[in-house]
Parts: C-alpha cells; structure tokens; sequence
C-alpha cells in the first residue's frame, strides 16, 4: 500500500476524515506516477543532449542552452516531490478541482495534473477574495514537511460551501498561521501563502517602471522574488538566454539569505548582486568618509564627467605629420586624422574602436603613396614605423578606467575640464592623494568608464585570435586541396565537391576553442531589472542599472521611510529625476510580519523625523511585549530564548563583540535591512547615530523581529 501523502499530527485528527482527503490521495497518486516518469524522460533527454557533439557557433549555442533547460526542470522536480503542488481550487461552474503547482505536469494522457501558479488559469487561488471570489467556491493550501502535508486548511467563498469542509476551517487563515512559524538563515518559502494585495502586483505588466511601495513587513521581498519568477514565465521578452533578469539586493547578507527563494520557484538564470558587485572594485571599496564629499558624488551629472574625460583623448591631432617609408615621404594632415577618428561608430568603446581607427590611418597612408610597394607589403611597413605608431597612440591612447577615473581626483584642472559646473572649492574638495583608494561612491564612474572605455586588453586578444584563425584557415586549405587533388573516387554524397565552396572551408575551422574570457554576465544589457531596498540609491547609481536596461523595464521595491539618508520626494519626482518614465506605483500597506506590540514601540520612533511615513498596519499579534533591559543582561536573555525555542533565529544588532552562533546572528543596523529574525536584541540604539541615518537604522532594526523584541542599554 502506497505511503499517504498526509501526515496530520493528531490534534488534526478530524482534518483526516477519508471524505476531505481520498480526493487529494487519488490525485496526489497521479502526479508521483507522472513525476517518476517525467524525471526518467528527462534524465535521458539530457544524457542524449551531455552526449551530442558540441557543434560550433550557433549549434553550440543551442545545445548549452538546451542542456540548462532540461538540468534546470530535472533539479526542480528531484527537489521537491509531491510537494511541487500548493493546494487546488474549486470553481462555481466545475465541482473537480484544479491543482496548483509550482509547475505545470500532465499525465501520460495528457491530462492536467498541475496549473503552473504563474498561469492566467491559477490566478484566482492567489486573488480571490471574500470580496471578490473570482468565480471559487472553495481554495485549499497544504502545509508540507519533510514531503508530506502536515496541515491544510480551507476557504469558502459562497454562504452553501461549508458543507463538507468543516473540519479543514479555521480561525485563522493557512497565512497567517504560517506567519507564527520560526524563522531560518534563509527565507522560507511563501508561494502557497501569497495574498491577494501582493499577488496582483506580482501578476502586473513588466512595460515602464513599477515601484512597490511598503513599509517593514508588508512582503515587498516576497513580492519582488515572486514577480521576477512570474515575467520570466508570462513576458515573452524574457527567459530565452541566461541573464534576462536582474535582482539587486542591498548586501551580501541579504542575497544569502534570499538565494533559496529564486530556485524553489524553478528559476535559476536570474543574476542577482549588489551594486558592489557590478564593478570589480566594489568588493574592497570604502565608504566615503566625508559626507560632502559623498554628497558631490552622488548626483547624476556628476557621472557625465566621465564621457568628457574620455572625449579629451578623443580630440584629433590639431597638426599633421610626415611619414617617411622606403625613403619616401607621405603627408598626413590634421584633416587627414579628423577623417581617421570618423571611423569609429557612434557607440563603440573607444579602446574597441582602436583598430578600426588604425585600420583607416593605414588605408589614408596607401592611397597616397606613389612607390613601387605592393599594398600588402606597404601595409607591413607601416605597422612596423615607429615614428606612426608612437603619433597614433598619443592620438588614441589605450585607456584604462581606473586610471581614467583616477585622475578626475588627482588632476584639478583635468577634473575642471570635465565637470565645469563645480566650484573651485568643490573641485579641491574632491581631490585626494591616492588616486585609486576607492570608495562606494566612486564605483558609479568606474561603472561608466569602464562601460565608455571597454576592455583595455580586446583589441590586443582579437589580433591575436585573428592570427589564429588565419592560420588555422591556411592550413586547413592545404588538408583540403591535398585531398580534392587525390580524389579517385565519386563518395555518392557530393562532399568532395562542397569542399571547393569557400563556406564549407571556414566552417571546418573552429573557433570555438580560441582564448578568451569568461562573459560578464553582470554587464548586460538586461529586459528586466528587480530593484530591492531601492530608496537607498543615488541618482549616480541609479544610472549604473540604466545603462544595463535600455527598455527601461523595472520592478523597484522600496519604502522611503526607510532611506538611511533621507528620502523627502516622491517616487515619482526621484525616478524622474534620473531618467525613468512611465512609472507607475503600488502601495502595500498591511504588515504582516511584524506583531502589533513591536510596530507599537517603533512607530514613534520614525515618526519623530518623518511625520509621513508609510508606516503598515499589523494584523497580527504575538502576545510578547517588547522587553526593555540592561546590555548585562544580554547572555541570560538569548541562553533563556535558545532553551526555550528548539528552532527559530534570533539576532543581535549594534554589538560589535558579539560572536555570532548557528542560531544567532550578529549584524550591524544597516545590514539588517531586509531581513526577518524571530528574537531580535538591540544594544544600545540610540548610539546607531543621530538624525534621519540613525532614527532609520533603529526603525529598521526594531522591525526585523517576528516574535519578540528586545532592547538593552548600557547604564
């Protein structure tokens, strides 16, 4: 006898009356069957697809792809089971119910076994409301553990509907029930529990830029994770290549522990990051010490300096030269380079646009030459005059972006060149004496150097693989004339006579094993970008994620009230400001995170400096009251909280000398941010700093808690 997929604990007992669950055994039977047989299909397509030769070029692009695919879906179904399903829905006009899944499965026979819950057709298990039932009579959601259901619970929607689901109601909803769970090191998983007010933002068209607005709790990571699942499921802009999407978190801590969320939705080509992470010296860069300095850095305009810096070694010669060849001397004017520089299409790198400048100088020089030279030895010449060489790498040097950028802080009068807008003494303020001691705030101009300038070393590497693939090609034309010479036999197939076909030739070379470099894959361009905690960026750093979406296509999560550095605008003045259009904002304003009796205590305290803040309701409440103690006191509260809760997570924040444990973390205030921990204790708070920084660090601290909040000072 098959192993039940119900494994009630027997206060439950009634929930397992044969009349409310044979109908889920039965279907649950189904889906085991079709999911053993699916992962045995799947299992062989991908072991034929590992085997098939690599192919070159767009062969072998297709089959990379292909293979990510079926690894992708087999990791997903291996992973979760039975428990793929999240509950089903009974509708008005069909009494059988349809079942929600992770993903869609059919049977053998083709017969749905499960909707994908991004579908158009499971939509109203997440929206339906009392309200609005959107045609359901009835919705069940599972509670699983360890791959079997440990709870359930059912929703009415119509007055005759009780009948028959008695034993399944309660008091509370299967969402806020989950709401009392405890907490891990990652986020748990919420999908069968997503709410109506979120899910119509996640299921929201992905044209133009949509903000999520909410304060602590409101689920604006739930949603930001579930929307970037949805558009890559429903936009059919996305979801065809790797990289299609882009998830920006506010710290390191927090894509941690957000990483499990993307995966258990059966996406795994999303990238996620960190601003630091979009540029290679993110990773060691300070904080700007000097608040005014920060300040200067962070406008939009201040970016642009960069394009002026790099136009500065674009300028051509304002005097020509003479080259002198096998005693023969060719003059090339300064209309002669300004010819020369035109070269360069708009939009290529100016250290990718090199060679074809070159290419063009060389060419000037030949036309004009009136010698006994051939071109092509001509040409040879002339790549090995010094004298050119020496001329055209002043003209157009190669550019590194942290040199570049370097100097705008080091070089006064260069950095007065490129910004005229700033002041003599703002100017003098921005310069220092390393040159490369980088901080957060440079990394938007090193972002936009090194996107201008491209990469200093592709000019030198595709010579180099030009070489290769030129006498790859030689010698494969001597194998093929060698073999079309020695023919003595007609192979039935015209092969042979394909090989006279210079196409045929260069497809025998691969190039797929040249040298190069492992992509960017953080380099975009992007369709779609997810934006968390975005009321902390910067007009510059704003302009560091438009480079990389040039639809213009966002999901920004944020809650201004939570702006260590303030946030008086709207979201629409901001993101106007930095060159966004067609926004468009919703609102969460339910907290169902944070019990009352710690949104209580932390209400006056963001209130104080921001009258207006989109502080949420909570609709729940913990039964703990906020405890207020002595920082002496810390040990015996977590030793007393850790013997008394065998799962859960608690967190210390704002002590430095903590040493953080498997069940207890230690973060400063501004790594908290986004983040959820059943016991939270704050020590001192009011040393987190003073004024809008500091009040924002202590909101956002107090509100990580779940359960229970504690606050300890020093005497």
């Amino acid at each position: 006898m098959a192993t039940s997929a119900f494994d009630l604990p027997d206060h439950l007992s009634p929930k397992a009356d044969p009349r409310l669950i044979t109908g889920d055994e039965r279907h649950f039977a189904a889906i085991a069957e079709s999911l053993e047989r699916s992962i045995a299909d799947l299992s062989e397509r991908l072991d034929a697809a590992l085997k098939a030769p690599g192919g070159i070029g767009r062969r072998a692009l297709d089959r990379d792809q292909e293979v990510r695919r079926l690894s992708a879906r087999l990791r997903t179904l291996r992973r979760f089971g039975l428990d793929l399903c999240l509950g089903h829905m009974v509708g008005a006009d069909d009494p059988e119910p349809v079942y929600i899944g992770r993903l869609g499965l059919t049977d053998s026979a083709g017969r749905r076994l499960l909707v994908d819950w991004r579908s158009p057709a499971a939509e109203p298990f997440f929206g339906a409301t009392h309200a609005n039932p959107m045609g359901l009579t009835s919705r069940r959601r599972y509670r699983w553990t360890r791959g079997r259901i440990s709870d359930y619970w059912d929703e009415v929607f119509t007055p005759d509907g009780f009948t028959g689901h008695a034993a399944a109601l309660d008091d509370q909803s299967a969402f806020i029930a989950s709401l009392g769970g405890s907490r891990s090191a990652r986020m748990r998983d919420v999908l069968s529990t997503i709410q109506a007010d979120q899910d119509a933002i996640i299921r929201a068209g992905s044209s133009g830029a949509l903000v999520v607005d909410g304060g602590p709790g409101t689920g604006k990571t739930v949603v930001a994770l579930h929307r970037t699942a949805y558009l890559l499921y429903s936009d059919p802009r996305l979801g065809h290549r790797r990289g299609d999407v882009l998830f920006v978190g506010p710290h390191e801590p927090y894509l941690a522990y957000v990483s499990d969320v993307l995966p258990s939705l059966g996406e795994e080509g999303v990238q996620t990051c960190t601003l630091r992470d979009l540029v290679a010296e993110g990773a060691a860069a300070a904080v700007e010490a000097d608040p005014e300095v920060a300040r200067l850095k962070s406008s939009a305009q201040i970016v642009t300096a960069v394009e002026a810096a790099v136009r500065f070694y674009e300028e051509p010669p304002a005097t020509g030269m003479t080259v002198t060849i096998h005693e023969y001397d060719i003059r090339l004017s300064a209309e002669d380079w300004a010819e020369a520089f035109e070269a360069a299409e708009p939009g290529i790198p100016h250290n990718e646009a090199r060679d074809r400048i070159w290419q063009e100088v060389l060419t000037i020089l030949v036309d004009r030459y009136d010698g006994d030279e051939s071109p092509d030895l001509l040409r040879r010449s002339l790549l090995r005059n010094k004298d050119l060489r020496t001329a055209f790498n002043r003209a157009w040097p190669l550019l590194d972006p942290a040199d570049l950028v370097g100097d705008l802080w080091t070089v006064p009068a260069y950095l007065r060149r490129c910004a005229p807008w700033l002041s003599t003494d703002e100017v003098r303020k921005l310069q220092r004496k390393d040159a490369q001691a980088w901080t957060v705030s440079d990394l938007p101009l090193l972002d936009a150097a090194r996107q201008r300038l491209g990469d200093p070393e592709a000019s030198r590497r595709q010579r180099r693989n030009d070489a290769v693939v030129a006498a790859e090609r030689e010698r494969m034309a001597t194998v093929v004339n060698d073999l079309l010479e020695a023919q003595t036999y007609d192979d039935g197939e015209g092969v042979l006579i394909m090989l006279r076909g210079q196409d045929m030739r260069d497809a025998l070379v691969d190039e797929s094993g040249l040298p190069g470099t492992d992509p960017d894959w953080l380099a975009g361009p992007f369709g779609h970008i997810v934006v968390d905690e975005a009321q902390e960026l910067t007009d510059a750093e704003w302009q560091m994620l438009l480079l990389r979406c040039p639809s213009r296509s966002f999901t920004i999560v944020g809650d201004r009230a939570q702006a260590r550095h303030g946030f008086t605008e709207s979201w629409r003045e901001r993101l106007e400001r930095i060159g966004l259009d067609r926004i468009s904002v919703a609102t969460l304003s339910i907290n169902y995170r944070t019990p009352e009796e710690v949104m209580a205590e932390a209400e006056p305290v963001i209130r104080a400096v921001l009258p207006d803040a989109n502080v949420p309701t909570s609709i729940r409440s913990g039964g703990v009251p906020v405890v207020h103690g002595s920082v002496s006191e810390r040990s015996w509260i977590l030793d007393t909280w850790l013997a008394a809760h065998g799962d859960g997570i608690a967190c210390v924040i704002g002590d430095p000398t903590f040493q953080a444990t498997s069940r207890v973390r230690s973060l400063p205030p501004e790594l908290s941010k986004g983040l959820e921990f059943d016991l939270v204790v704050l020590i001192d708070p009011e040393e987190f700093g003073k004024g809008i920084e500091g009040t924002v660090d202590r909101y956002v601290a107090m509100t990580r808690a779940t359960q229970q909040l504690v606050i300890l000072t020093s005497p």
